[in-house]
């Protein structure tokens, strides 16, 4: 199953345009270079040391995708207007990635654990920023490459009068994914 931040950049590629799609690419960008720096300078300690804290990250997370997604899932039915794909507001689309990854738990979850193996107290700060620039850099060219597939006219054709269909599948995956991080953050 596809991650929050992917199906957030397929969305809005494909129901707002490239614009809308590069600039969910590039707040999704931002917010998991973010993660990374704060696992680099030690959250995973942080959330070692206090696992309510961890618990209420996973709960307020996967409770804002369930929201989104039942937003999703409730939208009226609108056909994608490919005139106006490209006239959503941009800051609309770029605040829309960087929320959908600061929700995602699993984000925190794997920077924490895979920084917390891979750096010591040694570790230079100009290596671990190498590191967090990569995390971004990849992350950008992933999901611009998905927003630009997504957002050209052949598949925007193929999908001009689904679009009410993209939004209630992008829900029913927030929706279930949600669900998912809430009912495993039981667990913790």
């Amino acid at each position: 199953m596809p991650g929050p931040d992917f199906i957030a950049v397929v969305r809005s590629a494909m129901t707002r345009g490239s614009r809308a799609g590069l600039l969910t690419a590039l707040g999704v960008s931002c917010g998991l270079a973010l993660y990374a720096t704060l696992s680099l300078l030690g959250l995973s300690v942080v959330l070692a040391q206090y696992q309510w804290l961890a618990w209420a990250v996973r709960i307020v997370g996967g409770a804002y995708l369930i929201y989104l997604g039942i937003r999703l899932l409730t939208a009226p039915a609108r056909p994608v207007d490919l005139a106006e794909a490209g006239t959503a507001p941009p800051g609309r689309a770029l605040v829309f990635g960087f929320v959908v990854t600061l929700t995602n738990p699993k984000a925190i979850v794997l920077f924490a654990s895979v920084f917390a193996t891979a750096t010591t107290a040694q570790t230079p700060v100009w290596l671990m920023a190498v590191m967090a620039g990569l995390v971004f850099l990849s992350s950008l060219l992933w999901y611009t490459a998905v927003a630009l597939f997504m957002s050209s006219p052949p598949v925007m054709r193929r999908v001009r009068d689904a679009r009410h269909l993209i939004e209630r599948a992008a829900g029913l995956c927030f929706v279930l994914i949600g669900g998912r991080i809430v009912a495993g953050a039981r667990s913790l």
